[in-house]
């Protein structure tokens, strides 16, 4: 459903997206993850046709983004990481709006508009776009990306202004509308959110695609399949344990986060009984997200999780 090839944007000399190549199916919910500055927003920008690549291109249901723009345009669905609206009309007002360049007649734009406002609770809300809140302003965004409930939805940052009851509603109208059969494109630095939401996660660093598949998969492409993390919980304070296979390790009084090559837990458990330590509980964790990009990648950008 979504492909690129090579895609590439250069401002001033540098790279903002370095020769992307994806392909993403019918239905799939997809998840773009990487820091901010990663590329993510310029990608999504080529991928709606609102800027030009620098090489390569893109198509959308077999229609290339750049040559058929507006037939592409009839197809998609995009909300912007800040949507934008008319602060003098009301929620009614601005759908109507957007709704004329779809070539609604009065009465679909009518039957369209109340059912968007009433998924997103906005129905009954009087007061001018101008007064709304963020969370607000982002839900009448999420309803005007689907006002002609387009094949392919684009989010950009979908949550950042959703309070938690928001963020739950946010799921569940993804997981609808991908059991609908639309495509989902959504592009996020939130951790958490991407790997709740997303059956399928690529990974973007510097303008270039590091991984692609689901958790497993990335896990196996960036090596941390072959690592575990052993949490220790203590009577007494941890001391240092030193083993070839351990990678790093985290001390906290009598707490402990061990990643390692393979599983150490009964050499631990020997030098703990040895040490005249007593142990409260032993466990090992799979890596999270988080865990998987920061040890694979080893970027230090800075994450919300």
């Amino acid at each position: 459903m979504i492909k690129t090839e090579n895609l590439t944007k250069e401002y001033n000399g540098s790279k903002a997206v370095d020769g992307l190549n994806l392909e993403i199916a019918e239905g799939e919910i997809f998840g773009f993850l990487g820091p901010n500055g990663a590329g993510k927003s310029t990608t999504i920008l080529m991928l709606v046709g609102m800027i030009e690549p620098t090489e390569g291109r893109c198509t959308i249901n077999g229609i290339d983004v750049m040559r058929n723009p507006f037939e592409v345009k009839r197809i998609i669905g995009y909300l912007p990481e800040n949507a934008g609206f008319y602060g003098h009309k009301t929620a009614t007002q601005n759908l109507d709006y957007f709704a004329r360049f779809y070539g609604m007649n009065t009465e679909e734009r009518n039957k369209r508009i109340q059912e968007l406002l009433e998924l997103v609770h906005l129905e009954d809300v009087k007061q001018k776009a101008g007064e709304y809140s963020k969370g607000m302003l982002q839900r009448l965004g999420f309803a005007q990306a689907l006002l002609n409930d387009p094949k392919v939805l684009f989010l950009d940052e979908p949550t950042a202004n959703l309070d938690p009851e928001g963020v739950i509603e946010f799921r569940n109208w993804i997981k609808r509308l991908s059991e609908e059969g639309k495509t989902i494109f959504l592009s996020s630095h939130i951790l958490a959110e991407v790997s709740r939401t997303c059956k399928t996660i690529g990974i973007i660093t510097k303008g270039k695609m590091v991984a692609k598949g689901n958790l497993d998969e990335i896990r196996a492409k960036l090596g941390q399949d072959k690592t575990i993390n052993i949490i220790i919980e203590t009577a007494g304070a941890i001391p240092e344990f030193h083993h070839h296979d351990i990678m790093r390790a985290e001390y906290d009084g009598n707490k402990a986060q061990i990643c390692a090559k393979s599983d150490i837990r009964d050499e631990i458990s020997d030098y703990l009984f040895k040490s005249g330590i007593r142990i409260r509980g032993m466990r090992v964790e799979t890596p999270s997200l988080e865990d998987i990009y920061l040890e694979g990648v080893n970027v230090k950008d800075e994450w919300t999780a």
